[in-house]
């Protein structure tokens, strides 16, 4: 099968419709770094390619109400670089700047990222420990899914055929919150993690209100353990707490073995690396056990 259509709708509402003429062979095309190679690798073969890199609504950062809006084809770089997402949610800025090279973060999108469902990038767990939200539009209307409930498995989401991401949505913090994501690379040849970590906590006069921990490059979907967090909550957050979390997150998780760490080895590092991201916070939010 060969690229029969190649088309560039101008608005969102063209682009679902597009998709919706060819649901089984159409692709949709942004950044590109994504299907082009797979095209390449003839792992792909759409019969159709729906370009919506040029359509206005789907680009740009703003904020309005405190929560900051990422347009679906808005680089990864800019993403990195947006002075809005540094200061709302640095974590996520953090991993965006992580992905790939410049070549890669100047075209690559981050809606592109979320669709794609890549088990080893970068961004979504950032974007899941925060609570970012996905803006998906389709023949059936429009609808949110968190982002933390996406992707269901190795390069799957829940997407339907004719369905597109148009935005990603950042919600505004109660109170004070502390975050950081963490990549640990097994080969220095590459880019790709071998266990991603994002962690968020959310304050209240010190003592820990609300918390996340979420994993990725582990297994095909994002992995998070909501039981082991349950014992932070109204207490510090020091060493022992942090150690605690990160040998409940190493006993639930289930890794995955491949080229870049077995699964026991995977289970090591997810224990050093959440404890290590745990640590990182108590030190940014003052304390004495960092």
């Amino acid at each position: 099968m060969s690229v029969q259509r190649f088309v560039e709708p101008q608005t969102v509402a063209d682009a679902w419709r597009d998709l919706a003429e060819d649901p089984w062979g159409a692709k949709v095309i942004a950044g590109g770094t994504a299907v082009v190679l797979m095209m390449r690798q003839r792992l792909l073969a759409p019969s159709s390619l729906v370009s919506i890199r040029g359509i206005p609504a789907l680009r740009g950062i703003a904020t309005a109400d405190g929560v900051v809006r990422i347009g679906a084809t808005t680089t990864l770089s800019e993403v990195a670089s947006s002075p809005e997402v540094r200061r709302h949610a640095p974590s996520v800025a953090r991993a965006c700047a992580l992905v790939g090279n410049p070549r890669v973060r100047n075209a690559a999108t981050l809606g592109g990222n979320l669709a794609e469902a890549d088990y080893a990038s970068d961004p979504p767990a950032a974007l899941a420990a925060v609570g970012a939200r996905c803006t998906i539009v389709g023949p059936d209307g429009q609808r949110t899914v968190p982002v933390a409930e996406l992707i269901t498995g190795f390069y799957e989401t829940v997407l339907a055929p004719a369905e597109l991401v148009e935005s990603i949505e950042l919600p505004a913090p109660a109170g004070e919150r502390r975050e950081v994501y963490l990549k640990y690379r097994s080969r220095s040849s590459e880019d790709r993690a071998c266990v991603g970590v994002a962690a968020r906590i959310d304050l209240d006069r010190g003592r820990v209100a609300d918390a996340d921990v979420v994993v990725g490059a582990v297994a095909s979907t994002l992995q998070r353990a909501p039981e082991a967090l349950a014992e932070l909550r109204g207490r510090r957050l020091d060493a022992e707490a942090a150690g605690s979390v990160a040998r409940a997150y190493a006993a639930a998780i289930e890794p995955m073995h491949d080229g870049r760490g077995s699964a026991s080895y995977r289970r090591k590092m997810i224990q050093v690396f959440v404890r290590r991201a745990l640590l990182q916070i108590t030190d940014e939010a003052g304390g004495e056990d960092a």
